[in-house]
């Protein structure tokens, strides 16, 4: 349970809207929280800068971290990104070079405001985290510090369609939800009569994004243009970088860690949680992560010499052994602390397999063939287990059921721990039958009673074995030597469990299949997994997190509960299989302001296991924003399907006001696969 405080050191006053004007003569929303006194001993300014509605979508979540930062002597500003919530002009697509030079606008504007010393960090999750990492790449000279948190650094590795290199199923939902979301108006309370204007022009000006994504299938300039890997010597401020094992993003901050430059001030903590702040960190235990940023904020804003500069390079919350379940809310572990990154308690090893076994030496086996049933990955879990409209099953099932349609090595019963913390890779032999695949590679743990636990997984497009940028052809009967990176992660094996490698050829709908039917021929004899073996104890005198605690949240008044559905059915008939899934957030009112919103989503994935051209996405995106007798709604949907050649997405957005269709745009397109 997050602590609440209501009372702070500094008395807080909160402006509501207040305009920031761009160069070009855009007004961008912002919310300010100011110590009350701040206009006459000026503060340092904290700034969150994202697409997602300060005035309902985020007001609540903005509100407990913003006032707390306030009360603790900082500006909390929170900004709406051009062409969302009550900011002008329009957002065609993420991340793009103007969406970066308004966020350096709005660092100028802070910087020469009466109340702010000039001196700002920025923070932000996901979308925020991002554009936290961008602008540190513009080395703003009044940008002191970052803190991005659940943040990609690779724009087309995870990030939109392209989640670790494989066409996502579940990421090109994100495009239907965006379509929706961009479509909803501004509030006429505070924009005035021109607020019909622009709703119309947001609904009609902006392409589908995933028509976009799926046009540029190579890491091409279009993703290479905001991505910060490679650029990690433009970065010149102190990062703090924090996710999640469970989030869909939890590579970043080790390789943030390897490669910002060795005299910048860094730090990385990485606990149990999906995509979330950790001060609301699911699942437990969630930490005092807004204390943890205050001393950030504190060392580098203030200059207050706390020490935060001398402690634990990393901190990494090692998991321990928990019985598979979709809806456990917390997961056993205990923090390590490590003054380097990477740590030289880690040794790299390596485990051989063959003969359906894993060992730490040779073992002779014979050619293995996987051919998985493409309905394989379906017990993964979700992409982004996020649980920001109330808790729900969205980890990983039992993967016995998975397990039983890969092949599979096992290790030995385990006498003594196996730990492992940061990168797994697995090299593998293979040999496709076909001119196109993949291959999934997950690591897990097997309990004494057959139970199987998922570790950690990771895909390949065989036709991105030798990189991302130039898919090369896949010649069937050709011997291919590959290495799958493994999403990173922190894991103890206990004695009396065994470890298990599971390959297969499918992992739907984490990854869209390859065009052609056929199989992976294996060759254990030069194949092995490459282990990251933790071997350092807990440190003595590592400085344990505080409980969390946050500012108290806004009034609102539930109009209507949240639901959630998650249901796989299989068609005997039809040899179908499909995923179900509801993600409804409910309806709130929001008292000071008097805005009603929600939220609510469908997932619907369907395929047969011998024909990888049935499959099939489809997605229904529903938003409502109102007050009093005002109220607007968008629906929109989107499917997408496939040939053997090309993609096929059909999308429509519909838009309400008092139930009366104001405007409908529909998407019919056809789009070449390349390499995917």
């Amino acid at each position: 349970m997050t602590k609440i405080i209501d009372k702070f050191l500094y008395q807080v006053e909160v402006t509501e809207h207040l305009w920031i004007t761009m160069p070009d003569g855009c007004r961008l929303a912002a919310k300010l929280w100011l110590p009350v006194d701040a206009h006459q001993n000026p503060v340092p300014a904290i700034l969150e800068y994202i697409p997602y509605r300060k005035s309902d979508g985020t007001a609540n979540r903005d509100q407990v971290i913003h006032a707390y930062f306030a009360g603790h002597g900082y500006a909390g500003v929170r900004v709406d990104m051009r062409g969302t919530g009550n900011s002008e002009g329009i957002q065609l697509d993420e991340y793009l070079p103007i969406e970066q030079q308004d966020g350096q606008d709005i660092l100028t504007w802070i910087a020469f405001q009466p109340w702010c010393t000039g001196a700002i960090g920025m923070m932000g999750i996901s979308w925020g985290g991002v554009s936290s990492l961008q602008a540190a790449t513009y080395s703003h000279p009044a940008l002191k510090a970052i803190l991005p948190v659940c943040a990609s650094d690779d724009r087309y590795y995870d990030d939109g369609s392209y989640f670790l290199g494989c066409l996502s199923g579940q990421t090109i939902g994100w495009g239907a939800v965006m379509l929706g979301r961009n479509g909803r108006p501004p509030d006429p309370a505070v924009v005035g009569e021109s607020w019909r204007e622009q709703w119309l022009n947001r609904l009609s000006e902006p392409n589908l994004y995933v028509d976009t994504w799926l046009r540029h299938q190579r890491r091409d300039a279009y993703w290479l243009q905001g991505t910060v890997q490679g650029h990690y010597d433009k970065i010149q401020c102190p990062v703090y970088a924090v996710t999640g094992w469970a989030d869909c993003w939890p590579n970043t901050v080790l390789r943030l860690l390897e490669n910002l430059p060795k005299s910048l001030p860094k730090k990385g903590t990485i606990g149990p949680w999906g995509h979330a702040y950790p001060h609301h960190g699911i699942p437990l235990p969630a930490i005092g992560f807004l204390q943890e940023a205050l001393r950030w904020w504190d060392r580098w804003l203030k200059g207050i010499e706390n020490g935060v500069d001398q402690e634990s390079c990393l901190n990494a919350y090692i998991q321990e052994k928990v019985p598979p379940d979709a809806g456990h809310s917390t997961r056993p572990g205990r923090w390590v602390t490590e003054l380097e990154w990477p740590s030289p308690q880690i040794s790299r090893q390596r485990f051989f397999i063959g003969n359906a076994q894993i060992a730490n030496r040779p073992i002779s086996g014979d050619v293995v063939i996987i051919k998985s049933p493409l309905s394989c990955g379906l017990s993964s879990g979700e992409y982004m287990p996020w649980y920001t409209s109330g808790f729900s099953p969205q980890l990983p099932l039992d993967q016995s059921d998975d397990d039983a349609r890969s092949v599979i090595f096992d290790g030995p019963t385990l006498e003594t721990p196996l730990e492992i913390l940061g990168t797994t890779w697995a090299e593998l032999c293979v040999i496709p039958s076909a001119p196109s695949g993949l291959i999934a590679v997950r690591l897990c743990d097997v309990w004494p009673d057959g139970a199987s636990t998922l570790i950690t997984f990771g895909l390949l497009n065989l036709a991105q074995r030798d990189g991302r940028g130039s898919p090369l052809p896949v010649e069937p009967n050709v011997r291919y030597q590959v290495r799958v990176k493994l999403n990173d992660t922190g894991y103890s094996l206990v004695p009396g469990h065994r470890l298990r490698l599971a390959l297969s050829t499918s992992y739907w709908p984490m990854a869209w299949p390859a065009p052609d039917e056929g199989s992976l021929a294996l060759e254990p004899s030069e194949s092995y997994l490459d282990l990251p073996v933790f071997e350092g104890p807990l440190r003595d005198g590592a400085r344990p997190f505080l409980e969390p605690e946050h500012a108290a949240p806004l009034e609102t008044e539930t109009l209507r509960e949240p639901h959630h559905e998650r249901v796989i059915n299989h068609d005997i008939v039809s040899g179908e299989t499909v995923l179900w899934l509801v993600k409804d957030g409910g309806r709130q009112r929001f008292l000071h302001n008097q805005i009603e919103a929600e939220e609510a989503t469908t997932e619907r994935y369907v395929i047969d296991d011998i024909n990888p051209l049935s499959a099939r996405a489809e997605y229904t995106a529903h938003q409502v924003i109102g007050r009093g007798e005002w109220e607007t709604r968008t629906e929109s949907n989107l499917t997408v399907t496939c040939s053997h050649e090309s993609f096929f997405l059909d999308a429509k957005l519909t838009a309400y006001e008092s139930d009366v269709e104001i405007f409908s745009r529909d998407w019919n397109t056809e789009i070449p696969r390349d390499g995917f």
